[in-house]
């Protein structure tokens, strides 16, 4: 039961969003302090309780898969958001939030849809922790690049968010799991299914602090968002067939790039772009369209004969 409401996530994040946009009173509490960042937080050690030791050691026993992911996830997607914000002209608050979209690592949701799809999962896993790891420098150091050049970017503030809310709480999770692995045993049954909820609760929030900004703008979101993970998708599918890899790692390379942790980008904007009110609509909006989309994807792939 636990996993079927897991499955139904881009149904749920559809409910919650709608919810928000035309009932935003609810959420107002959490638009307070530093209740979002917390809920990212939690996440993330959901994530962290998931993984293992020998997870890391996957990687030497499939460093090609690994490396085509990451250098896909980490060019094709930064490059390709600043292409999209430039060619639809968008505002700059908007241009921001997308560039920030495209610099975060791979989204947990990623493992669901490989699931999903009869792709490779522990290889999505493995390419979901090195692209989070590596976060922590390149998320920072990619935005400046590429959003610098239209707004002034606090990279340490970016730095420190990055670490705070995604490094130590995945570390932290995989420390208990590690230690603690009875306990964390228990608790697994759930932790997607929280996951999800967390997920849900931060984007519904976000859709209700901007209801009015989000429900005019609707339109150029949708389909910047959409340009970006459809784009992601068919890259990252191109680059992994033209790397010579099977088709089970060609769909989960293809997964990988195309959904972002786009609730990273939610904070991240929100702390380090705090004149830019409208920059975390992107991300709440970029996880309903890669989760929508994704999801289509496998489906379509699960129906095919491998």
């Amino acid at each position: 039961m636990l996993q079927k409401l897991t499955l139904l996530f881009p149904l749920w994040m559809l409910i919650s969003a709608t919810f928000a946009l035309f009932n935003p009173e609810w959420f107002t509490s959490l638009n307070q302090g530093s209740t979002v960042v917390l809920i990212l937080a939690f996440v993330m050690l959901c994530m962290g309780l998931t993984l293992t030791i020998d997870d890391f050691r996957r990687i030497g026993r499939m460093p090609k898969a690994v490396a085509t992911g990451f250098l896909g996830q980490y060019t094709i997607m930064p490059v390709l958001a600043w292409g999209i914000a430039m060619l639809l002209n968008l505002p700059i608050h908007f241009a921001v939030g997308l560039i920030l979209v495209g610099c975060c690592p791979g989204g947990t949701a990623s493992n669901l849809v490989s699931y999903i799809a009869k792709a490779d999962v522990a290889l999505s896993v493995v390419m979901t922790v090195c692209s989070t790891l590596a976060a922590i420098i390149l998320t920072p150091l990619l935005t400046q690049l590429f959003a610098g050049t239209l707004v002034p970017v606090d990279t340490w503030m970016l730095f420190k968010q990055t670490l705070q809310v995604v490094i130590l709480p995945v570390v932290l999770g995989i420390t208990l799991n590690h230690w603690l692995p009875n306990t964390v045993q228990r608790i697994m049954p759930f932790a997607p299914l929280l996951a999800v909820i967390g997920v849900c609760i931060i984007c519904a929030t976000v859709f209700a602090g901007q209801a009015e900004g989000i429900r005019h703008h609707i339109g150029e979101l949708i389909l910047a968002t959409a340009l970006l993970h459809a784009g992601g998708f068919f890259l990252g599918y191109t680059l992994a067939r033209y790397s010579s890899h099977d088709k089970q790692s060609m769909r989960t390379i293809s997964i990988e790039v195309g959904m972002q942790n786009s609730g990273l980008a939610i904070v991240l904007s929100k702390q380090a772009f705090p004149l830019l009110p409208l920059a975390p609509v992107v991300g709440a909006i970029s996880v309903l369209m890669h989760s929508l989309l994704g999801s289509l994807l496998a489906v379509i792939w699960r129906s095919q004969k491998t």
